[in-house]
């Protein structure tokens, strides 16, 4: 197996006060890169860092005092060049948080009631995407949601066609 040339830092604490302050002071004191965090059950919380390996030791052991005078820190640990298989065993330490986009859900498939409860910008997004939509675009975006709301239903039960 290979070996990464950076190190991996990890501080645990308990509750996350002291762990955004080991965070903080891991991130000051040396350069590194706080990766990510993990959360387990009964308050327990874990910060990695990357780096060079004095960087991770130093940015660690800043941390941990930090956690310390916070709050509790648990445990803290430095695995110098750790074997590739090791960052897979923590979902997403190198990868960056893949946000997805929210979509409002085609017309067709929604209820009375789930228009009712999405907000105004929503629904005024729907009635834009509908070609031959009874309101105008400026009409739309003055209109009030229970009108929407209607002309809506009645597209759906007419089956209008959307852009």
């Amino acid at each position: 197996m290979r070996a990464h040339a950076y190190s991996l830092g990890m501080i645990e604490t308990l509750g996350l006060p002291a762990l955004i302050a080991a965070a903080d002071a891991a991130a000051k004191a040396a350069d590194v890169k706080v990766a990510t965090y993990e959360g387990a059950d009964g308050g327990i919380v874990t910060v990695y860092v990357i780096g060079d390996v004095s960087s991770v030791q130093a940015a660690v052991d800043a941390g941990a005092d930090a956690a310390r005078r916070v709050g509790r820190l648990l445990h803290s640990h430095v695995i110098p060049r750790p074997d590739e298989s090791v960052p897979k065993m923590i979902k997403n330490l190198l990868k960056p948080p893949v946000q997805e986009e929210v979509k409002p859900e085609p017309a067709q498939a929604q209820s009375a009631s789930a228009l009712a409860e999405q907000s105004i910008n929503d629904l005024r997004k729907l009635a834009r995407s509908y070609a031959d939509f009874p309101l105008t675009t400026n009409e739309i975006n003055t209109a009030k949601k229970e009108d929407l709301v209607r002309l809506l239903e009645e597209k759906q039960q007419g089956g209008g066609e959307q852009v």
